[in-house]
């Protein structure tokens, strides 16, 4: 079997071309495949779909990839952070599918263990169901293309909403620890939405902190099996930025 291990970020990402869907792992800057990012980013590839919990914020994260207009959709749950983000979706040069955190997880990791829908009763009664939730805007600020109603069922008295599972051509996520197999071990908080977007990914390629030989992490300790990843990049300890600082002022200054 070829080695999973490939020498640089820019290698691993290498066939990443015009069109490609992306789940990207991470919430806000925490746990971001940043140098995975930068390599796409450093690449040709454009008209990329992504579906990841957000989209970084301006110059960091897919923040890159959205100041080069390289993202044509994405589906994600929150988007508040990123001032270019809702100029482009304003505008009309960016389409996006908004929907529920908890969707978004179960949806990514249903396409990861091979389930194509499930019900689930967050949206019920909301656009989120009803439709008509903008996807896309005209250049005017009218609705180009509005969200579609979805299927409603109801199981023991109570209505849930059909959401389809999600698979993508390619997952780039952080881990702090893995071995040269794809085993890997996320650093709290950062697990996040790593492991959900490295199921649902074809072909998941994954940046490590530290790269160790198999047998040396406690199969106990395994946060996401080797059979989800195809590519391991070992970039180091990741340079984290801080999302929004908030201070305290020192007594007796105000603000």
């Amino acid at each position: 079997m070829s080695s999973k291990v490939y020498n640089s970020a820019a290698e691993a990402v290498v066939d990443i071309s015009d069109g490609a869907t992306l789940a990207v792992g991470g919430f806000g800057l925490c746990g971001i495949p940043d140098q995975l990012i930068d390599a796409v980013a450093q690449s040709s590839a454009t008209n990329l779909e992504v579906f990841s919990n957000n989209c970084g914020v301006d110059g960091i994260g897919l923040g890159v990839l959205l100041s080069q207009a390289r993202i044509s959709r994405v589906t994600a749950s929150y988007v508040g952070e990123n001032k270019e983000f809702a100029r482009q979706y304003l505008a009309g040069e960016l389409e996006v599918e908004l929907t529920p955190q908890g969707t978004l997880a179960e949806r990514l990791r249903a396409g990861g263990a091979g389930i194509p829908a499930f019900f689930t009763p967050a949206g019920v009664g909301s656009p989120v169901s009803d439709g008509g939730l903008p996807w896309r805007y005209a250049p005017d600020g009218s609705v180009a293309l509005a969200s579609p109603p979805k299927e409603i069922r109801e199981f023991s008295g109570k209505r849930y909403v059909l959401e389809e599972a999600i698979t993508a051509d390619f997952a780039l996520v952080h881990a702090q620890l893995g071995d040269t197999d794809g085993n890997l071990v996320f650093n709290k908080t950062a697990m996040n939405f790593n492991p959900l977007a490295a199921m649902a990914g074809r072909i998941t390629i994954v940046q490590v902190e530290e790269l160790v030989s198999p047998g040396q992490i406690d199969p106990a300790a395994v946060h996401l099996a080797g059979v989800f990843v195809q590519r391991i990049v070992h970039t180091g300890p990741q340079d984290k930025k801080i999302e929004k600082r908030t201070v305290r002022q020192p007594e007796g200054q105000t603000a």
